[in-house]
C-alpha cells in the first residue's frame, strides 16, 4: 500500500472505498499516486463519502483509498472535492529484529497499547499502530498565558511492524509482507538491542548491534535494488515519449542510476546526494532506504543515568549511526513499560532516583517529529490552545487549511507573531501593543513557532 506524504498535490483523483462496501468518493488529489495503489487505513480531513443517494463529511478511520484515471470506478464518476491540500497524520514503523523489545517499546508509548510482547520470535506478525502526543513545552506556556480551557499537542503515529530477520528480502519470515508495512511509513526507528539478559531470547544467540543493524540494513537496501531494477526496465520500455513525460522520465532514469550506485555499494539510497527535483522524480517509489532514521539503544535501567556512557553496545550503536548520519537515543523499553503503570508524581520519583533526567520516550517521540522534515505552529486563545503539523515550506493559506479547508479557501490574512514574543509580552495584546503582530499575506511561509490567528470569509 501507498501514503500520500503530508501537504502535497496531485492530478488523479483519489477514491474512498468503505470497508465491506462498494461505495467510492471522489476526495482530494495528491502527487506521485500511481494508479490502482491502495493508501492504506488513514483519515482525510475534509473528503465527502457516499451515504447512501447523498455526500456525506468525513472518512472513518478504518477506510482504503484507491487512485483511478479519469476519477471513475464502475459506474460511479468524480464527485467530491477536487483540489485541496493534503494533510494526513504522520507515520513511524518501529523495525528491528525479533525480540528487541519493539513491541514492549510500543505499549509504552501508546496509551492502551495491546501489541503482544512475548519471548520468541515472530510474537507481532500484522501491526499495531497507534497515536503518540509530541511532548512540546512551548504548549503549556502558551495554554497559561491565554488562559486555554484546554490545550492539545500535535502526534504522531506510530506503527509496531513484525521482526525482520535475514533473508527478508526474498521472503523469509514473512519477510515481504513486512517490508511492504515498512514501505507505508514516513520515517523509521530502528531499535537494537544493548542489554545482556539470558531469559531474553536474542535471534541470533548474542547481543550484537553492528550485526543486528547490518542485518536490517542490508535486508532494506536489497528490497530498493529490486525494486530500483524494475523501475528501470520499466522506463526502458517507454522510451517513445516525448516531451514532458520524456524529460521526466529521463530525469527519474538518470536519479535511479545514482541511487542504484549507491544500494550496490552497500550504502542506503538517502546518501545518494540527490537535489529536491530529483528526489521529486523518485518519491512514488517510496524507497525504504530514503526514509530518515533514529536508532533506539534499548538499555537495562543501570545505563539510563549516563545514557549509556559506559555500555560497550550503545557506544558501537553511535559510531555505526554517525556513518550513515543517523541519531542515536538511548532508552529502556522495560522502564517505560513500569512508568506507565505509575501515576505522575511516583514517574517523577522513579525518574530520578535511576538518575535520569526525562523519559527516553519523549526524547525518541521528539526525535522522530524532528527527522520528519516538519515545522509547529500554534494557535491560541481562551477556549483551546493547540499546536498544528505542517510541512517545511507551507504557505500561510496552506497551514490554515490544515485547521479546516473554510480557513484557506477564504484566507485573508493571518495576525503572526513569534513564540518568543508571544510569551515575553504576555500574550497576543501585549505583544500588538509593542508592534510585534504582523499581519502576513497569502505568500507568506509559515515558520517553526508561530502562533498565528486566522482571518477568513467565506
Amino acid at each position: 500500500m501507498f501514503r500520500v506524504p503530508i501537504g502535497v498535490r496531485a492530478p488523479e483523483v483519489l477514491w474512498l472505498v468503505l470497508p465491506g462496501k462498494r461505495t467510492y468518493c471522489g476526495a482530494m488529489p495528491s502527487q506521485g499516486v500511481a494508479v490502482g495503489q491502495s493508501l492504506g487505513s488513514l483519515r482525510l480531513m475534509v473528503p465527502g463519502f457516499w451515504e447512501g443517494k447523498q455526500w456525506g463529511t468525513g472518512a472513518p478511520r478504518n477506510a482504503s483509498f484507491l487512485c483511478v484515471p479519469g476519477g471513475a470506478i464502475g459506474p460511479r464518476q468524480s464527485r467530491g472535492f477536487r483540489s485541496s491540500t493534503v494533510c494526513m497524520g504522520l507515520r513511524t514503523g518501529i523495525v528491528g529484529l525479533p525480540n528487541v523489545g519493539k513491541s514492549t517499546l510500543f505499549n509504552a508509548m501508546v496509551e492502551g497499547g495491546k501489541a503482544e510482547a512475548a519471548n520468541f520470535p515472530f510474537c507481532t506478525i500484522e501491526p499495531n499502530v497507534g497515536v503518540v502526543s509530541v511532548p512540546d513545552a512551548r504548549l503549556q506556556t502558551l495554554g497559561t498565558l491565554s488562559k486555554s480551557a484546554n490545550v492539545v499537542p500535535t502526534t504522531v503515529e506510530f506503527v509496531d511492524i513484525a521482526g525482520l530477520v535475514k533473508g527478508a528480502s526474498k521472503g523469509e519470515g514473512l519477510g515481504n509482507k513486512f517490508l511492504g508495512h515498512i514501505r507505508e511509513v514516513d520515517a523509521i526507528v530502528h531499535v537494537v538491542r544493548c542489554f545482556s539478559d539470558e531469559n531474553v531470547v536474542h535471534v541470533d544467540g548474542k547481543v550484537d548491534p553492528a550485526s543486528d543493524t547490518e542485518v536490517i540494513s542490508f535486508e532494506l537496501i536489497f528490497s530498493d535494488i529490486a525494486q530500483v531494477e524494475r523501475r528501470l526496465e520499466r522506463l526502458q520500455k517507454s522510451k517513445n515519449k516525448s516531451g514532458v513525460e520524456a524529460a521526466q522520465a529521463a530525469l527519474e532514469e538518470s536519479t535511479l542510476l545514482k541511487v542504484q550506485k549507491a544500494l550496490e555499494n552497500g550504502d542506503p539510497a538517502r546518501s545518494a546526494d540527490l537535489s529536491a527535483d530529483e528526489q521529486d522524480a523518485i518519491k512514488h517509489l517510496c524507497l525504504l532506504t530514503m526514509k530518515p532514521v533514529i536508532f533506539a539503544a534499548n538499555v537495562n535501567e543501570s545505563d539510563l543515568a549516563n545514557e549509556g556512557a559506559n555500555n560497550v553496545h550503545v557506544q558501537e550503536l553511535k559510531r555505526l549511526a554517525a556513518k550513515e548520519d543517523a541519531g542515536v537515543v538511548v532508552v529502556s523499553a522495560q522502564v517505560e513499560a513500569e512508568l506507565n503503570e505509575l501515576g505522575r508524581e511516583e514517574a517523577v520519583e522513579f525518574l530520578t532516583s535511576l538518575g535520569a533526567k526525562e523519559s527516553g520516550l519523549d526524547s525518541l517521540v521528539r526525535a522522530v517529529y524532528n527527522i520528519l522534515g516538519v515545522r509547529t505552529y500554534f494557535t491560541s486563545g481562551e477556549k483551546e490552545t493547540r499546536a498544528w503539523t505542517i510541512t517545511s515550506g507551507m504557505t500561510a493559506p496552506q497551514a490554515a487549511g490544515v485547521i479546516h479547508t473554510d480557513f484557506e479557501k477564504g484566507f485573508i490574512r493571518a495576525e503572526t507573531v513569534s513564540y518568543d514574543s508571544f510569551t515575553t509580552h504576555g500574550g497576543f495584546n501585549g505583544a500588538r501593543e509593542k508592534g510585534d503582530v504582523r499581519l502576513e499575506g497569502k505568500e507568506y511561509i509559515v515558520q517553526e513557532g508561530d502562533v498565528m490567528l486566522f482571518r477568513f470569509n467565506v
